[in-house]
């Protein structure tokens, strides 16, 4: 096959842990060929059909100059067999306008994974909302009272963003309501911008777990992202520490959930954070943890998802 990778530019990779790398490493042992863009390099001007300025890769092997790239080239993305959208949040305004553009490609005879329309459809921190029955108390609002109120419930909270990634912008309120105010100040903007509030799990002490859905199925292990020292985020961009473990009874019971749900609406891949029994997040952007797994576990959660890729592309053809 080959395969387009729209993703941040690649010099920027950190190929000891990033699951795009371990993506291109999988696709090309198997004989695939790999080229890569960034959302800013797609274009489309009527008459013709979306464009994205490319370059042809092949992966060295080598721990430095891990990629040598061909000349820059412009080529339609539905000339290719798959394009994998794995650009990194924020999902901003130009995120969002880049699925339009994705999209448009698939009506021209693209396949796209994961899938422009569930992209948008499915924001990581919102996503839950469908799923009451797995989440624990949370509250989705630009009103600063109703912060306050929820945090006069429950007492212990955290606030977030909804375009946050890697535990950005994540704060926790004790009972004694320390800094409140100033965060709210800081997240809601005099009310310009929501913000979401769950009940403290103490079971984060135990880590955020990471289960990854491959094909509508939940891989057998997960990452559990454990906060180290003071620090309440178990982000691994955050100083977390990643212990992979096996699934439990209800990690599983939550990733059967989900899965064929998930898969049904176009996602290929997608990231459910998990503290205790309690769904946190559903990434569908670059969800990430393979190589930790792997490297922990021996289970190749890249060559899970290649073989799902290989199954959805042989299905579309037919």
């Amino acid at each position: 096959m080959n395969l387009l990778f729209i993703a941040d530019p690649v010099e920027h990779f950190k190929i000891h842990k990033d699951t795009s790398f371990a993506m291109m490493r999988e696709a090309q042992r198997r004989g695939h060929r790999l080229a890569v863009s960034e959302p800013r390099h797609m274009h489309w001007q009527r008459g013709g059909k979306v464009l994205a300025r490319l370059r042809d890769i092949t992966l060295t092997g080598h721990a430095t100059h891990w990629f040598s790239a061909g000349e820059p080239r412009e080529a339609a993305l539905a000339d290719f067999d798959a394009v994998l959208m794995r650009k990194d949040p924020p999902f901003d305004s130009e995120y969002f306008y880049a699925t339009h553009l994705l999209e448009q490609a698939e009506r021209e005879g693209a396949r796209v994974f994961n899938k422009p329309r569930a992209l948008r459809d499915h924001p990581e921190k919102l996503a839950i909302l469908e799923f009451p029955q797995f989440i624990g108390p949370t509250l989705v609002t630009r009103e600063a009272q109703d912060i306050r109120r929820f945090h006069a419930e429950h007492g212990d909270v955290i606030l977030k963003p909804l375009d946050g990634m890697g535990g950005m912008g994540i704060f926790r309120v004790g009972p004694d309501g320390m800094n409140l105010g100033s965060i709210i100040e800081t997240l809601n903007r005099d009310g310009s911008q929501s913000v979401m509030v769950q009940k403290f799990l103490p079971e984060i002490a135990a880590g955020d777990k990471r289960v990854l859905i491959i094909g509508g199925k939940p891989v057998p292990y997960c990452l559990a992202r454990i906060p180290q020292g003071t620090e309440v985020r178990g982000n691994l961009a955050a100083g977390g520490l990643g212990v992979a473990r096996a699934l439990s009874e209800r990690d599983r019971d939550i990733g059967e959930a989900l899965g064929p749900l998930l898969h049904q609406r176009g996602l290929l891949l997608a990231g459910v954070d998990v503290i205790g029994d309690c769904i946190t997040e559903i990434n569908v952007t670059s969800p990430t943890c393979f190589q930790e797994i792997f490297d922990q576990t021996g289970c190749d959660v890249a060559a899970l998802f290649v073989d799902a890729l290989e199954a959805a592309v042989a299905q579309a053809i037919r």
